[in-house]
């Protein structure tokens, strides 16, 4: 690393140490682009830097995918307790995160419909969200749902297994953070699923053991945070996605709805996650009376 890099890279940590009140004080030193969008639900009240441009989603994406998936349990036309048959030909590369594959590497087995979905959303496992959307009938019906919710700046378009494939197709799948917040909103609202499944995906955003160094990183301990993280690979040094998105349950039982996506870093996950970290606290400052 260049004397000029471990320099960058001191400026942002001695910044996440003391909290800075203006995102761009983080953005101007992660050798990227951070997104952040923030709004209380009960109350409207929102914070914003970049919020509406484009980001690559990653995983993150597997929210509104789970959230398509239970629509149609909703409706009838899938039932959480089917047997659902896990093809080889569903399995994403080696490079892709996917506990199902790696229990069983030449596909063939079976299991509940709820366990795909639990594997997708709190596990973020690749293999599972392409099948769900083989049993979905693809992104369009993701997309669909999205439309009829009125979230215009969240497009889910491919697989994993093809954003695995080329490391440019993952530009294809973005969010504007304020939509992506919009959607969160909506969800906390009751919108757009029967309070089983919004109970339930809740849950499993909330049990999921990735990214405990992200939007919940500085906040208190035991703060509530139901959230989907996205992560790419890196490819000649640039990592194109490092994304959390999620509700936050304030002090005052409120819900803080955000989403913060960091592009095209150079820098170390560590760095990247402390980002988003730093970020998720000067929201919480923001909306309460705690500052420490």
């Amino acid at each position: 690393m260049l004397p000029s890099r471990v320099m960058r890279l001191a400026c942002l940590l001695l910044l996440l140490l003391q909290t800075p009140e203006d995102f761009g004080h983080i953005e101007s030193q992660t050798e990227g682009k951070i997104g952040i969008s923030a709004e209380v639900v009960e109350t409207g009240a929102t914070l914003d830097f970049h919020g509406s441009s484009r980001f690559p989603m990653q995983s993150v994406y597997k929210f509104p995918i789970g959230m398509a998936t239970l629509q149609l349990v909703d409706q009838g036309r899938l039932n959480l307790d089917t047997p659902i048959r896990v093809r080889k030909s569903d399995l994403v590369g080696g490079r892709q995160h996917s506990p199902i594959r790696d229990m069983h590497p030449d596909g063939g087995c079976s299991m509940p419909l709820r366990e795909i979905l639990r594997y997708a959303v709190s596990e973020s496992d690749g293999s599972a969200s392409d099948v769900l959307l083989r049993l979905i009938g693809g992104a369009s019906t993701v997309q669909s749902m999205l439309t009829k919710l009125g979230i215009r700046g969240v497009h889910v378009m491919d697989t994993e297994k093809a954003i695995g494939s080329d490391n440019q197709v993952q530009y294809r799948n973005w969010a504007q953070p304020a939509e992506m917040v919009r959607l969160l909103k909506l969800l906390q609202q009751g919108k757009g699923l029967s309070p089983a499944s919004r109970t339930l995906l809740l849950k499993w955003m909330t049990d999921t053991p990735t990214g405990m160094k992200r939007l919940k990183g500085n906040l208190p301990p035991g703060t509530v945070v139901a959230h989907k993280t996205g992560t790419s690979n890196t490819v000649n040094g640039v990592t194109a996605a490092t994304n959390d998105v999620g509700l936050i349950t304030l002090p005052n039982g409120q819900h803080l709805a955000i989403a913060v996506f960091v592009a095209d870093s150079r820098l170390s996950q560590d760095t990247r996650e402390r980002a988003i970290a730093a970020c998720a606290k000067i929201a919480w400052q923001h909306f309460t009376s705690e500052k420490r």
